[in-house]
């Protein structure tokens, strides 16, 4: 069990720095196509980087059948994955990378209060660390006049999705075959973000062509094996530890955004990207009480 744990925080650790990373070429990308369009690229070119691995996984162990449960495991994560991945995607448009980063890693703080509605408790740790959260955000976020930028508040809306997401990850990955649920959710957040991209961009080769990098490292590096790496780790993840290693993803955004992009943030807004990384570890390292659930994330 502890080698399985351990196992599991590395794998989490990876998928945070490739997760943080990605946030530059998502960014970069959309240079030159449109967010919906980079979305639908990303996450269909996921889906092809697994075929290889799955038709292996079938030859060790023989098919396994497509059931109910596994469809619906499958749609329901890749329909989560399209809300936030575009929210995201659009968000970068009106945003830094560093912005992007910190508020998508409130999703730490967002899945035990989703938990809430589905019948868990939580304890005061959780209250204390989304209280930091707010305050480093409103530091990180609210300029002059009280004006938060648009960006920011789609991160935000989609910080509740990514809450979502990480819970019905958290549901299916231990009953079904990780490879396949993976394969499935990109397949429909493909589809969906492709239908978005036709109805509202500009869809040129061109134009591809010279985001053909970023959507490379999109597809193949962040989605083919990040979200695998995620599915996979969250089979023997252990809650807390979990949490804290892919809040890391702020952290490594933030370094990929200087290192890239040469973005930099005043004094205030380091300071709420720090109140707001406190709230996220106080959330997950304060001590739970024995009759408190804890929600994997």
């Amino acid at each position: 069990m502890k080698r399985q744990a351990l196992r599991a925080d590395l794998l989490m650790l990876v998928t945070a720095m490739i997760w943080g990373s990605a946030f530059v070429a998502q960014r970069v990308g959309m240079d030159h196509i449109g967010p919906f369009l980079f979305s639908g690229l990303r996450m269909g070119l996921g889906a092809l980087a697994l075929l290889p691995l799955l038709l292996l996984r079938r030859q060790q162990t023989g098919a396994q059948p497509l059931n109910r449960g596994l469809w619906v495991g499958g749609g329901l994560m890749g329909l989560a994955l399209a809300l936030g991945v575009n929210l995201q995607q659009v968000g970068l448009l009106f945003t830094s990378v560093t912005n992007s980063g910190f508020i998508t890693g409130l999703y730490v703080i967002v899945v035990p209060l989703l938990g809430l509605f589905l019948g868990h408790r939580t304890g005061l740790g959780t209250w204390m660390g989304a209280c930091l959260a707010v305050v480093g955000m409103f530091l990180l976020s609210v300029g002059e006049n009280f004006q938060v930028a648009s960006g920011d508040w789609l991160q935000l809306a989609g910080a509740f999705i990514w809450g979502a997401h990480v819970l019905l990850v958290g549901h299916f990955a231990s009953r079904y075959d990780p490879i396949r649920l993976t394969i499935l959710q990109f397949v429909v957040c493909a589809v969906i973000s492709l239908a978005l991209a036709g109805m509202f961009e500009e869809i040129r080769w061109d134009m591809i062509v010279q985001a053909g990098p970023s959507i490379l490292y999109g597809g193949l590096i962040s989605a083919g094996i990040g979200y695998t790496l995620q599915v996979v780790a969250q089979q023997h993840a252990i809650a807390s530890h979990a949490a804290i290693i892919l809040s890391l993803e702020a952290v490594f955004a933030a370094i990929a955004g200087a290192l890239f992009l040469g973005e930099s943030l005043h004094t205030r807004g380091y300071l709420g990207c720090a109140l707001m990384f406190a709230g996220m570890l106080v959330a997950q390292l304060w001590p739970q009480k024995k009759s408190a659930t804890n929600v994997a994330t």
